[in-house]
């Protein structure tokens, strides 16, 4: 009898050295790819059990889910590497004994896995304080998803007030997660000073007086003595160590983490006195050589247990390569850390708090501006540490230079751009073997290489070809830096221009239209194309492009904003020269204003009316209006007419312009509408219809928290909360989606239009051409963070002007299709044979399909049916 290859496979799988892997989080699956780097996943059957319902995902930016992103898009586990290397993954089940003598690991359903290397990477458990009622309802700790789904679903239905115990890291982001949530938000820490672990004393002031500002109230110096319960068992107040009660219905703990080494201890491994599995320089246990400890559940060697994920990544590589048997060891590690808490940039690195003996401190502060700088200068000018808080675009950079001396004086290096003796340090001054990615351990050396022998040109390549700025994302803008400047020392010349015709981008061109108030695309490119492209037609890139441009600051330059005026209808791609979109089989589409998605009866029945006179296939859109297929070119004036006397007007269906704003029923109807997103919706399309842009601008409105109207999957959204709007913006739907990133919180309706009139134009100034919002807040320098200064705080000083365009553009609208059908001019346009203007096409043909018709497809590829074949009325309406 022949064994099957599936059996013999069973079997060599069985018969394989076999290492378990307890816990899946960041550091597991970290130590899962340096497994299969060095191929031992070929070598070896590797089975991981793991605690929660959910493989590995990004705890680092676990806050991000409130700004938007799914426990999907957070998760770091690719299914495709899971199989392919054949990793027995078993989610929900973890391990709940080992028996060492055995070397068999058992799980909680039972399971029995054996040994030949067990690999302890269970990570840590959030640190609650034992004060009375601390598992009361509605007390939570915030270390996973589902912590945050369960705060989010008990913040959306029982809590108005929310109070964060701890200070720290974690404890900013799970406050500023709370006043997302819509709740008056609290934070109690027992130190003197908020993060008293990453910053001192003056960088504790300048966060505390910034995060005042956004409206948290913030209790520093007194510890939670007794959390109050009402009558039902549920979180009422909290009683604090100076005697005052703190009147709050939602408690999070967030004072710090422990290692998790239960299992350890259960089976007779030695820990540490305050906890943490003790393991040798190449993270092996000191009880025990099969069994291997990383991560933050790990005593290291240098007597630490780290909390960071860089760390954790190097005990991992470490590890591997141990049980690959080549030389590794893991002998200490950055703690450098660079994070965004509330909006507010906090960085400390090397040593920030000046132990080293003889050590000098270089300091920048300015309350106002909430930004404090300290650089810790040994005695031979070496740079040993520091801290930023409200700026930290040095730190990659500054980072990179610590241990030694830099070169240019340590006080231009604290003093903010612009200001005498002020220093910006480019990638230039950094040797190679200088860390750019703590993360990963990347270096500018090999960054360098990816460029130079690798033939990476972008820093998505890079990223993929490096593994650099996959981790926290803190060393992206250097990472940026890097790229180009090496690009351009190897003498790769890249044209940024906008096509052959123009050497300017079309940021560029939008300014020189702009200041010079150039109308017309002809002079244009006489006085500012190409030499070689002067005087000529152009080519289809450069046109609609500036088309474009001329249309959307057409009020500001004297220029028509009708696109069919004069040489710019002759700029116009195919949807736009007609006004309408134009379909696989040479007909049109036509698709009127609902503003809101709100439509009165009357208006319905008259779609429905025209749709039934012209014989048009209807459908109802994911943007809340109605579609009507089957338009031939010259039968569109005669459907606008009768949409425009019953008060439609174009939706701008067919150009690179605001298409829809979608809308919940917000509070007018629905019981949890927290505001009226109905109207919102209908105000914001009003004032945004017409704006010309470099791509289709798409928006929605959501009445509450629960999102039905899918706002931060739009180029900007709007979500409603208990204190007004939430603005959302670079949102993406379809074949690459992107989750909206949160701009500006609890908005009155006018600070919400007032920023939503400052991004559009931001964006319609900055962006290349047919380039979303989402890839461009994604390409453009500082990305958000740079949008936010530039759109809320007014950095640049030209939000003045972006408004006055905003305007100036409310005030000259147009509705396109009644100017074209007012004017027999324009009218002529609308033939398909300019030769025959009574002739419609023959190829533009219709067959029945569920009670409407569709395109008659086998026509275009055959020619003219005999007429006898085709729909009725088709080919002479």
């Amino acid at each position: 009898m022949t064994a099957t290859p599936e059996a013999t496979a069973a079997a060599a799988l069985e018969a394989a050295p076999t290492i378990v892997l307890v816990g899946h989080g960041m550091v597991g699956q970290r130590f899962l790819e340096a497994l299969a780097g060095r191929g031992l996943t070929a070598t070896h059957r590797v089975v991981v059990l793991c605690e929660e319902p959910r493989p590995a995902y990004d705890r680092v930016q676990l806050t991000s889910y409130f700004s938007g992103r799914t426990p999907d898009e957070l998760s770091l586990t690719d299914l495709e590497f899971i199989r392919d290397h054949g990793i027995e993954l078993h989610v929900g089940d973890p391990a709940e004994t080992i028996d060492r003598e055995a070397r068999t690991v058992t799980a909680r359903s039972g399971r029995v896995v054996g040994y030949d290397v067990l690999v302890l990477a269970t990570g840590s458990y959030p640190f609650v304080p034992p004060v009375p009622n601390k598992d009361a309802e509605g007390c939570f700790v915030y270390r996973t998803i589902e912590d945050l789904l369960a705060i989010e679903a008990y913040a959306t239905s029982r809590a108005t007030t929310g109070a964060v115990v701890g200070g720290g890291l974690l404890g900013l982001e799970a406050a500023g997660a709370l006043k997302g949530l819509g709740l008056t938000s609290h934070i109690v820490e027992f130190a003197p000073r908020l993060m008293p672990v990453q910053v001192d004393e003056g960088g504790g002031a300048a966060l505390l007086r910034t995060i005042e500002d956004m409206g948290l109230s913030v209790h520093t110096g007194v510890g939670t003595q007794e959390i109050v319960v009402g009558e039902d068992g549920a979180v009422t107040g909290m009683r604090l160590s100076d005697g005052s009660e703190l009147a709050t219905d939602l408690v999070v703990f967030s004072a710090g983490v422990r290692p998790r080494d239960q299992l350890a201890r259960d089976c007779g491994l030695t820990v540490g006195e305050r906890g943490g599995i003790s393991v040798d320089e190449r993270c092996r246990t000191v009880s025990d050589p099969h069994v291997f400890a990383i991560g933050e559940c790990a005593l290291a060697a240098d007597g630490r247990v780290y909390g960071l994920v860089a760390p954790g990544y190097e005990q991992a590589e470490t590890a591997a390569a141990t049980i690959a048997e080549d030389e590794a060891s893991f002998t200490g590690a950055d703690l450098s850390t660079k994070l965004k808490l509330l909006g507010v940039d906090v960085a400390s690195f090397g040593d920030a708090h000046g132990t080293a003996e003889g050590c000098l401190d270089v300091v920048y502060a300015d309350s106002r501006a909430g930004l404090y700088k300290k650089l810790v200068i040994g005695r031979d000018g070496t740079l040993l540490g520091g801290i930023l808080v409200g700026d930290a675009d040095a730190y990659g950079t500054l980072r990179a230079l610590t241990g030694s001396v830099p070169p240019v004086s340590p006080e231009s290096l604290v003093l903010p751009a612009g200001a005498d003796s002020g220093a910006q340090l480019g990638p230039a001054a950094l040797p190679d073997d200088a860390v750019i990615c703590s993360c990963h351990n990347v270096s500018k050396g090999t960054i360098r290489g990816a460029v130079t022998e690798h033939r990476c040109v972008t820093v998505p390549e890079v990223k993929k070809c490096t593994k650099a700025g996959t981790g926290c994302g803190s060393c992206v803008k250097v990472l940026g830096q890097l790229v180009t400047a090496e690009l351009e020392a190897s003498g790769v010349e890249v044209d940024k221009g906008l096509c052959g015709c123009f050497e300017q981008t079309r940021e560029e061109l939008y300014e020189i239209v702009l200041a010079l108030r150039v109308t017309s695309y002809q002079e244009l490119l006489d006085g500012y194309g190409r030499a070689g492209a002067r005087g000529g037609d152009g080519c289809e890139t450069c046109k609609p492009a500036v088309a474009s441009v001329i249309a959307s600051l057409a009020p500001a330059i004297g220029a028509s904003g009708y696109v069919l005026d004069g040489e710019q209808a002759a700029l116009q791609d195919t949807n736009d020269h007609f006004l309408a979109n134009l379909q696989k089989n040479g007909s049109y589409s036509v698709v009127p204003r609902i503003p809101g998605g709100e439509i009165a009866p009357e208006k319905l029945i008259v779609i429905g009316e025209i749709a039934r006179d012209f014989g048009l296939y209807t459908k109802i859109t994911g943007g809340q209006r109605i579609d009507m297929f089957g338009a031939r070119v010259e039968q569109l004036p005669l459907i606008w007419s009768r949409l425009v006397d019953a008060g439609f007007e174009s939706g701008h269906a067919y150009g690179k312009s605001l298409r829809t704003v979608k809308s919940c029923v917000g509070s007018t109807w629905c019981r949890y509408g927290v505001q009226d997103s109905v109207r919102m919706a209908i105000d914001l399309e009003l004032r945004y219809r017409g704006l010309r842009s470099p791509h289709k601008l798409k928006s929605a409105v959501s009445g509450c928290a629960r999102e039905c109207a899918e706002a931060q999957s739009k180029d900007f959204g709007v979500i409603a909360t208990s204190s007004g709007w939430n603005l959302y913006v670079g949102g993406n739907g379809g074949a690459t989606p992107r989750h909206a990133d949160l701009l500006a919180q609890d908005l009155s309706d006018a600070e919400l239009v007032r920023l939503i009139d400052r991004f559009l134009m931001f964006y319609i100034r900055t962006a290349d051409r047919l380039e979303r919002t989402s890839t461009w807040l994604e390409r453009i320098p500082g990305g958000l963070d740079h949008v936010r200064d530039v759109v809320v705080h007014d950095s640049l000083g030209i939000c003045d002007e972006l408004e006055r365009l905003m305007r100036s553009h409310v005030a000259h609208y147009r509705d396109e299709w009644a100017e074209t059908i007012n004017d027999p001019e324009k009218l002529a346009r609308f033939v398909s044979f300019v030769n025959a203007p009574d002739t419609p096409d023959p190829v533009v043909a219709f067959v029945p399909e569920r009670d409407q018709m569709k395109p008659d497809l086998p026509l275009l590829s055959i020619g003219v049916r005999p007429a006898d074949d085709l729909l009725e009325g088709s080919a002479q309406r």
